[in-house]
C-alpha cells in the first residue's frame, strides 16, 4: 500500500485516555488509514518520530479568531502550541451576520469585548459577507493552516434584525422571528451552536451593554429551541457577575437553557470548590465549566483600557471609545476618581493589590525612575494615593505608561486542572491582544501541570485537549487517533515541550499593531488533514485547514 504519509517509531497517545503504545500511523487522504507496529508498504512522505508523542491535534474551544482569520491563516500564536482546531465565535460577539451600514458598530463590539484595536480591525477585516452561512464559505474560500468550527454569537444577529436597539431592549414577537430563522440558518449552515453573554464588563458601541446582554428570558428560551428543534450544537455563555461565583439568577439561566435547548451548556469561568458544587445539578445535566490553566498576565495602558479595569469597575466603561485628551479629562476628574474608589471596595473587585502593578515602560524622560516599580512604591514615593498615582503617571506620560499584574492563581488552577467538571479552554486567542496571550495553554499544561508537577498523566493531559473538546462541540472526526478519522497529528517531545517563560510584543497586526504572543517550545510537528503545517516549529507553507461543520462533519 503506498502512504500519503507515514509517521514511524512514535509513541502514541490516542486521545481516549488509554495507555500509550509504540506504533507506526498510515495516512491517505486526509484520514487515518492503519495504525500499527511496523507498517509496511510505501510512502511519499515519511517522519521519524522516535522518542516523540504522537498524540491528536489539539482542539481550542474557547477562541476569538472571528476576525483574524481575515489576514492570519496560520491563527497564531495557536497553531504554534500544537492546535490543530479552534472554536471561535464564544462570549455572544462576531462579525456575523452583518450589513454593510453596521460594520462600524460590530467592528466596535470586537473592539470594546476582544480588546483588538479598531485600526487593526478597520485595515484587516475584508467583509466579504452578509449572512453568517456566507462568513462560513468566505473562511473556506480563503483558506487555513488550521480546522475552523463556528459558534453564532449572539449580539450580530441581533444587530441585523434590530439595528442600533438591540443594545436597549428586548426583542419583540416579530423581531425574535426573524433571529431565530437567521440562527436556524446559521445551525443548518454547519454552526456548532451559538453563544452569549450576561458578562457587566462586555459592554459594544459606544460604551453601551453588549446586545445579546439584552435578550430576555423568553429571547433565550426561543434561541435554545432551536437547538432542540435541530437535535445539534451547544450554547456557550460569559458568566459571572460576581468572580467566578454563581449567582442565582445565572443557575436559572443555566437551568433555562440546559431545558429548553436539550443541549450541552458550557459557560465561563472556574473559579472555586463552591460554585461547582452548586452547579452539580446542572453537570449532572449536560452543563460544563471552563478552566483557563496558565496564570494571566496583564500589560495594558490606559489608552486602550484593559477588560481587566472594566472587570474590577464599572466607572471604567466611561472611557471605552473616548479620544486621548478626552480620557485623560475623565481620568484627572473626582467624579471618576470617587467612583472608580467606590467601585474597588465592592465583592466584585476582590482586594486589588497595588503591590502587583507594576510600571513597566515609560515614555516620559521624567518618570523612567519609576519603571520596575510597582504602582504602591511608585505612589509612596510621591506621597500619592495608589488609585491617584496610578491615574496621574498615566495623564503625565499622555497616558502611554504600560502597567503589568500577573495573576498568579496556579494554586487554585492546581485543584482544578485534572477535575472531569470542567473543560480545560478559555484562551481567548486572538482576542486581548494588546494585553496578554494564554494560546499557549496546551503547551503549559502538558510541560508544567503533567511533566513537571505530575497533577495528571501524559494520557489525561492529551485527553483534556483532544478528545474532551471534540465530544463537546460534536467533532465526530476530531480528537481520537484511529482508522477512518481526520488525520489530524501534534507530534511533541514530552521532555522539553512547554510554553516559553515570558510573552513578548510583536507589531505584526494590520497597520503594524501591538501584540503580545508566546513562543512554543518542544513541538516537532503539526499535522492538519495529512499535511504537514508546522515541521520543527517552522510553517511549511501549506494550508490544509476545513470549516467543520456541525451535523455532516467538515467541508
Amino acid at each position: 500500500m503506498t502512504y500519503d504519509l507515514l509517521i514511524k517509531n512514535g509513541v502514541v497517545v490516542d486521545g481516549s485516555g488509554s495507555s500509550r503504545y509504540e506504533a507506526d500511523v498510515g495516512v491517505v487522504g486526509g484520514r487515518i488509514a492503519e495504525i500499527g507496529r511496523s507498517i509496511g508498504g510505501t510512502a511519499r512522505r515519511v517522519i521519524d518520530a522516535s522518542d516523540l508523542i504522537v498524540a491528536p491535534g489539539f482542539i481550542d474551544p474557547h477562541t476569538h479568531y472571528d476576525a483574524q482569520i481575515c489576514w492570519d491563516p496560520l491563527l497564531s500564536c495557536s497553531s504554534w502550541h500544537g492546535v490543530t482546531s479552534v472554536v471561535m465565535g464564544n462570549c455572544g460577539v462576531g462579525i456575523a451576520p452583518c450589513r454593510p451600514e453596521l460594520h462600524e458598530v460590530v467592528t466596535w463590539d470586537l473592539v470594546n469585548v476582544e480588546g483588538i484595536p479598531f485600526e487593526v480591525l478597520s485595515r484587516g477585516i475584508n467583509w466579504g459577507w452578509v449572512s453568517f452561512p456566507e462568513f462560513m464559505q468566505a473562511a473556506q474560500h480563503r483558506r487555513s493552516g488550521v480546522n475552523l468550527a463556528f459558534l453564532a454569537p449572539l449580539t450580530p444577529f441581533r444587530h441585523f434584525v434590530m439595528g442600533e436597539e438591540s443594545m436597549e431592549r428586548a426583542a419583540t414577537a416579530g423581531e425574535l422571528k426573524q433571529i431565530k430563522s437567521l440562527l436556524r440558518e446559521a445551525l443548518m449552515a454547519g454552526a456548532v451552536g451559538f453563544s452569549t453573554t450576561n458578562t457587566l464588563q462586555h459592554v459594544g458601541y459606544r460604551g453601551r451593554p453588549l446586545a445579546c446582554r439584552l435578550a430576555d428570558a423568553d429571547e433565550m428560551k426561543a434561541y435554545a429551541g432551536v437547538l432542540k428543534e435541530l437535535g445539534r450544537g451547544l450554547i456557550e455563555i460569559a458568566l459571572t457577575r460576581s468572580a467566578g461565583l454563581l449567582s442565582d439568577d445565572e443557575y436559572q439561566l443555566l437551568d433555562l437553557l440546559l431545558t429548553e435547548s436539550g443541549r450541552p451548556v458550557t459557560w465561563l469561568s472556574a473559579r472555586s470548590e463552591e460554585t461547582l458544587r452548586k452547579a452539580e445539578p446542572l453537570i449532572k445535566r449536560g452543563g460544563i465549566c471552563q478552566l483557563r490553566c496558565t496564570p494571566t498576565v496583564f500589560e495594558f495602558n490606559l489608552r486602550s483600557p484593559a477588560l481587566l479595569m472594566a472587570a474590577l469597575s464599572p466607572t471604567w466603561t466611561k472611557v471605552f471609545n473616548l479620544p486621548v485628551e478626552a480620557q485623560k479629562n475623565l481620568y484627572a476628574s473626582d467624579e471618576f476618581r470617587r467612583g472608580f474608589a467606590a467601585d474597588l471596595k465592592t465583592p466584585r473587585a476582590g482586594r486589588l493589590d497595588w503591590k502587583r502593578f507594576v510600571i513597566s515602560g515609560v515614555t516620559s524622560p521624567s518618570l523612567k525612575a519609576y519603571e520596575g516599580k510597582s504602582v504602591a512604591e511608585m505612589a509612596h514615593e510621591r506621597g500619592e494615593e495608589p488609585l491617584d498615582g496610578f491615574l496621574n503617571i498615566a495623564i503625565e506620560d499622555d497616558l502611554q505608561t504600560w502597567f503589568v499584574i500577573t495573576f498568579a492563581e496556579e494554586e487554585r488552577i492546581s485543584r482544578f486542572v485534572a477535575d472531569s467538571r470542567l473543560i480545560i479552554g478559555l484562551s481567548d486567542g486572538g482576542a486581548h491582544v494588546g494585553e496578554h496571550c494564554d494560546a499557549n495553554y496546551p503547551t503549559y499544561l502538558l510541560g508544567t501541570w503533567s511533566r513537571d508537577k505530575l497533577l495528571l498523566s501524559l494520557e489525561h493531559a492529551v485527553k483534556r485537549l483532544t478528545s474532551e473538546p471534540a465530544d463537546l462541540f460534536g467533532l465526530a472526526d476530531r480528537g481520537r487517533l484511529a482508522a477512518g478519522l481526520a488525520a489530524d497529528f501534534t507530534i511533541f517531545d514530552y521532555k522539553t515541550i512547554n510554553s516559553a517563560p515570558r510573552q513578548h510584543a510583536v507589531r505584526d497586526l494590520p497597520g503594524g499593531g501591538l501584540r503580545f504572543v508566546t513562543a512554543a517550545q518542544g513541538i516537532e510537528y503539526t499535522i492538519v488533514n495529512g499535511e504537514v503545517l508546522f515541521e520543527h516549529q517552522q510553517h511549511t507553507g501549506a494550508l490544509p485547514g476545513l470549516v467543520l461543520r456541525s451535523g455532516n462533519g467538515s467541508c
